[in-house]
C-alpha cells in the first residue's frame, strides 16, 4: 500500500460506522469479480449499494476501472447526487440516474448492478428477450422486466419510466442496452447478475449452432421456480431461491488469493 492509499485508507476508516466499512469492502469485491470475469466495460457500468439504515449509497469513482476500486475510494451520495465525505472523484451521471431511480422507490433493494456485456446486449436486443431455454433462464423469468432504450439515461425523467418497468422484479433487461440486478445485499445481487449473464451467454451460443432448440415447457418452467423456493424458505428461512450468501465467501477467498486490494 503506498502513502498515500494508506493515509485515504485510514481517514475514510475513522469516518465511517463498521456496517457501512463491511458495505465498502463487499462492494469494492463485488467490483473486482465483475472485473475478474470479464463483464466490465471500461469505465462505463456501476453497482451500487445502500449503506445500511440510510437513504445514501455507495458507487464507483468515475475513471478508475474496476480492478482499482477500493472499500475508501468508493463514492458517498445522497438520492440528490450529493457528495457526502470528500473525494477527488465525480460519479456517473447515467450511472446516478439509474442507481437513484431504483434506490429512491425500492426499500428491498441494498445493490443494484448494471453491466454492458457483449452477450447481455446480444439478447436484450432480441424481440423475444430472453427465452426458457436453460435451467438460469427459468429461475430469472419469474422476475424478469423490461425497460425500452430511450438513449443514454442522461434525463432524469426517465427515472419515473424506469421505476415503473422494474416495479418489484429483480431482474432488468434494458433493450439495446445491457442487464440489470437488485437485490438485497451485494452478494444476491452479484448471484444474480451471474445466472443473468449465464443465461444470455447460453442463449447466443445456441442460437449461433442455428439448429431447432428445446424450450422449457411452461408448466415445468413454474414448477421448477416454486419447488425450489419452497426448499430454501425450509432450509434458509423465506430466502429467494438465489441465496448469494452460500458462494460468496468463497468468492472472496479467492479474491483475497489473487487481489486483495479491494479491502484497501
Amino acid at each position: 500500500m503506498s502513502s498515500a492509499d494508506s493515509f485515504i485508507h485510514s481517514e475514510v476508516r475513522q469516518r465511517v460506522s463498521d456496517a457501512e466499512w463491511q458495505t465498502r469492502v463487499d462492494l469494492a469485491a463485488c467490483y473486482r469479480l465483475i472485473s475478474r470475469y470479464g463483464w466490465e466495460d471500461l469505465i462505463y457500468t456501476h453497482i451500487s449499494a445502500k449503506v445500511p439504515g440510510t437513504e445514501e449509497f455507495l458507487i464507483n469513482p468515475y475513471g478508475l476501472m474496476f480492478d482499482e476500486i477500493t472499500a475508501s475510494n468508493l463514492v458517498k451520495v445522497d438520492l440528490a447526487g450529493n457528495k457526502l465525505l470528500d473525494s477527488p472523484y465525480e460519479i456517473n451521471p447515467a450511472g446516478f440516474i439509474i442507481h437513484s431511480a431504483i434506490h429512491s422507490v425500492r426499500h428491498d433493494v441494498g445493490c443494484v448492478l448494471h453491466t454492458h456485456t457483449a452477450e447481455g446486449i446480444a439478447v436484450s436486443m432480441q424481440k423475444g428477450g430472453l427465452l426458457p431455454l436453460s435451467q438460469q433462464a427459468i429461475f430469472i423469468r419469474a422476475s424478469l422486466a423490461y425497460h425500452p432504450f430511450e438513449g443514454v439515461a442522461l434525463n432524469p425523467g426517465e427515472k419515473a419510466r424506469l421505476q415503473q418497468d422494474i416495479g418489484d422484479k429483480s431482474y432488468l433487461i434494458l433493450p439495446n442496452h445491457g442487464l440489470l440486478t437488485a437485490g438485497e445485499t451485494i452478494a444476491d445481487t452479484f448471484l444474480m447478475m451471474y445466472f443473468l449473464q449465464r443465461a444470455c451467454e447460453v442463449q447466443v451460443k445456441a442460437q449461433s449452432c442455428g439448429a431447432e432448440l428445446n424450450h422449457i415447457a411452461p408448466e415445468i418452467e413454474s414448477n421448477t421456480v416454486e419447488m425450489t423456493v419452497e426448499m430454501n424458505r425450509a432450509m434458509r428461512g423465506n430466502r429467494k431461491h438465489l441465496d448469494g450468501g452460500v458462494p460468496w465467501p468463497a468468492l472472496l477467498r479467492r479474491l483475497d488469493r489473487a487481489d486483495p486490494g479491494f479491502r484497501l
